[in-house]
């Protein structure tokens, strides 16, 4: 059995007003196995497209590359956005050491919600993929129902958004919102092609890919 141990800390800091938030990064980063065009920080692996995205509505001219400079341009965007990261996931065992969510077992939370009432300042928290088992949505509403909360629908269009009021700690009560957006993995890339939002785009312009979908999509939230 292979545990699969998240291997950045949350990165979050007094400024940030919203939180991506998703599951674990490829268990080659937790073996210290990074490969060529890997960047070894969150959502670093060279087959995800989270920050080709950002780079594609930013304009950031980013460097796909393992080294200290690439994790520093991502950072400084970051803080500049106000936009932290922290994962639900702290570990979890895999019979097969693969990247799917589903094939994680006996998983281990991290305390997001513990989190966000030491950061006063966030107000929305961007899931990188849905309510599918495992996935940053329904690993939140565990997340949530494990402390008697639970979230209340806004929208149910593609992507969907939700709200959840955030009990007092440190600082006052608050209402955060979430979205859920696409994932930005090439296992999404079939449930893209089935929206029909998408088939219509398509139709019209045959040069339209999925990358153009979230670029689309995640500009609304970035």
């Amino acid at each position: 059995m292979f545990v699969h141990r998240h291997p950045y800390p949350p990165f979050i800091f007094k400024e940030a007003t919203r939180l991506i938030v998703g599951t674990l990064p490829p268990p080659r980063f937790t073996q210290g196995l990074l490969l060529p065009g890997d960047v070894d920080f969150c959502y670093g692996s060279r087959d995800g497209q989270l920050w080709p995205i950002l780079d594609r509505i930013y304009g950031l001219h980013l460097s796909y590359e393992t080294t200290g400079e690439a994790v520093e341009e991502r950072q400084r965007f970051l803080k500049a956005q106000r936009i932290g990261i922290c994962d639900m996931v702290e570990r979890a065992e895999r019979e097969k050491i693969d990247a799917s969510d589903q094939g994680m077992q006996n998983i281990e939370l991290r305390d997001l919600l513990g989190l966000l009432q030491q950061y006063p300042r966030v107000e929305r928290l961007l899931f990188t993929g849905g309510n599918s088992r495992n996935g940053p949505e329904y690993l939140f509403r565990r997340h949530l129902r494990e402390k008697g909360l639970r979230l209340e629908r806004i929208s149910d269009l593609v992507p969907r958004m939700h709200r959840f009021e955030l009990p007092a700690g440190k600082n006052p009560s608050r209402q955060i919102t979430t979205v859920s957006l696409t994932a930005p993995s090439g296992s999404a890339n079939r449930a893209i092609g089935g929206l029909p939002e998408y088939k219509a785009r398509k139709a019209k312009d045959p040069n339209y890919t999925v990358l153009d979908f979230r670029v689309e999509q995640y500009r609304r939230f970035f």
